[in-house]
């Protein structure tokens, strides 16, 4: 009952934010990263990306008020294919 109450608490007073691991297909090279994470970046509210190559797989940090659609728009305005396999919400202490 604890965790849910601080959780609620969390939301409603803005100290928390989201997680979320996107599959990205097509990307062939470090350049195709760099244009994934500043497209992701760009988006007002996003706080931190990381793209990995290899796992071809994308951790965006970013605030409640973003949109799982935006995030997925970034990447196809680069040329790309996303997926979203996970959203988390993390509490910010």
């Amino acid at each position: 009952m604890k965790k849910i109450l601080i959780l609620a608490l969390a939301i409603t007073f803005g100290f928390s934010s989201k997680i979320a691991v996107i599959k990205v297909d097509g990307m062939t090279c470090p350049l195709c990263t760099t244009a994934v994470k500043k497209s992701l970046k760009k988006i007002k509210g996003v706080t931190k990306a990381k793209v990995i190559l290899n796992s071809e797989k994308a951790t965006v940090y970013f605030e409640e008020n973003i949109t799982k659609e935006q995030l997925l728009k970034a990447i196809e305005d680069v040329g790309y294919k996303g997926k979203i396999l996970e959203i988390k919400t993390r509490i910010m202490q």
